[in-house]
């Protein structure tokens, strides 16, 4: 369910009570019900959070892929109304705004004025609180990290209703237990964050077809001190000697005086594009190893004549996704888990043809998979580590979480980890092996939540709480 489907009910003292709610993430797997709140201020979130009833979970726009904003049978408090941007300094680039704002809003007010987020997802319908608590990362990791590096402060609602400020100088151990803890500290309230001034919304780079693993590997590499910016899709369908092909995009925000004369003149101005939408959940059918082949075939025939120098509007470079409203819808009524693994530089290469020569043997061809090159990365449960990470989706099916359980076993065995805004189902030994950091922040988190009042599917089904 989105949250704009989700109503609260307000009492004439002004305190707000819940509305059951069937809830998921954008996999829609699980969806489990939840006592769901929509505070429209700090006031009443207060109250929400003092309230000595149930656990409860900060929720946003709902973007997590598995259940770190579900919290079955207990609280979710939706804070999407508290989303007010409070002040911008043009001279540090410093934006200070409430967690409920989304990186679409920011982007539609400051990319007029040359200024972009950072650091950004696949998405742009994410909350900053949302984003800060999954530590996102996005296409140029390898030079600007995550979120994380470019936060300098936030403002933490503990479960004791008290307000702490966070950054590297002040309750520095909180600030690195919240970023990447899926909201288990406490409810991130405002934060304080840079963005990157550019002077156009368009993208210049390249286009490259890469043959096979080695190849795409090979341009990943080659670029790196030339684009800020890279991914690849890549064809978890094919084998052999064409194994991991792949169509790279790279870039960088283009100068306005390297656009096109008819373009400088609104160099921020991109053309409105139809944006269709999925208006019902497809047949299980849609999505068989057949026509996904045939999907791969296509897309990789079509960039044969588009390989070369590219221009790109952010919209398409950074967003592809978002062009299609409902796009989950394409994976039925049962949904999908998202799976998202990183390797070790030095495992990356073993770890990718392990992976992808496991899927492709198992009929089970993502339909959408994502490479992507990570660089240094600071974080106590924070995802991203240097090396290379593959983003797949794959339709809830029987046997899916069996192969799933395979898959971690593997990216175990060579140092890696899974990423827990798309986790919807990793066991909790596995969990446990991934993120050696997990007793550290244990300890964080009992002194900063001691009863555990802050809580979620995901927390309590991969054990990441203090006993």
């Amino acid at each position: 369910m989105s949250a704009a489907a989700i109503r609260t009910v307000t009492n004439a003292n002004g305190s707000a009570r819940p509305k059951r709610a069937m809830l998921s993430g954008w996999g829609r797997y699980p969806a489990l019900e939840c006592d769901v709140y929509r505070p429209e201020k700090f006031s009443e979130l207060a109250s929400i959070v003092a309230s000595n009833s149930t656990s409860l979970i900060a929720r946003g726009a709902g973007r997590a892929y598995g259940d770190a904003a579900v919290n079955g049978d207990n609280r979710v408090v939706d804070v999407t109304r508290l989303g007010r941007m409070l002040s911008f300094d043009p001279d540090t680039a410093t934006l200070r705004a409430e967690a409920g704002v989304t990186l679409d809003e920011i982007i539609s007010v400051f990319l007029p004025r040359g200024f972009f987020p950072a650091v950004v997802p696949g998405t742009r319908y994410v909350t900053l609180g949302g984003s800060i608590a999954a530590d996102i990362h996005g296409k140029g990791h390898h030079r600007d990290s995550s979120l994380a590096s470019h936060v300098a402060s936030f403002d933490l609602m503990l479960a004791s209703g008290e307000i702490r400020r966070c950054s590297r100088e002040e309750n520095a151990e909180l600030f690195w237990g919240s970023v990447g803890a899926m909201g288990l500290t406490g409810v991130i309230l405002e934060a304080e964050f840079k963005l990157r001034r550019v002077e156009s919304a368009w993208l210049e780079g390249e286009v490259i077809r890469a043959e096979n693993l080695d190849a795409a590997l090979e341009a990943f590499e080659r670029i790196d001190g030339e684009y800020g910016n890279s991914v690849a899709w890549i064809d978890c369908a094919s084998t052999k000697g064409r194994l991991g092909r792949s169509i790279l995009n790279a870039a960088n925000f283009a100068a306005r005086d390297d656009l096109p004369p008819a373009m400088r003149q609104e160099p921020f101005s991109l053309k409105p594009k139809f944006s269709p939408s999925v208006p019902f959940d497809l047949p299980n059918i849609a999505l068989s190893p057949f026509t996904v082949r045939a999907f791969n075939d296509v897309l990789y025939a079509v960039h044969r004549k588009k390989a070369g120098r590219a221009r790109f509007d952010y919209q398409f470079f950074f967003f592809p996704l978002d062009s299609i409203h409902d796009w989950h819808r394409i994976y039925g009524k049962r949904g999908f888990v998202q799976y998202q693994c990183v390797w070790p530089e030095a495992e990356s290469r073993a770890g990718l043809i392990e992976t992808l020569e496991a899927i492709s043997a198992s009929r089970r061809g993502s339909f959408l998979t994502v490479l992507k090159k990570f660089g240094a990365q600071e974080g106590m449960l924070s995802f991203p580590m240097p090396g290379y990470t593959l983003a797949l989706d794959f339709p809830v099916a029987e046997g899916l979480m069996e192969f799933l359980d395979r898959l971690d076993a593997m990216v175990l065995a060579r140092g890696g980890r899974v990423y827990l805004a798309k986790d919807a189902r990793m066991r909790p030994e596995t969990f446990r092996a991934m993120y050696p950091n997990l007793p550290q922040w244990q300890q964080i988190k009992a002194s900063a939540d001691p009863n555990n009042r802050f809580s979620s599917s995901l927390a309590r089904r991969i054990g990441m709480l203090p006993a």
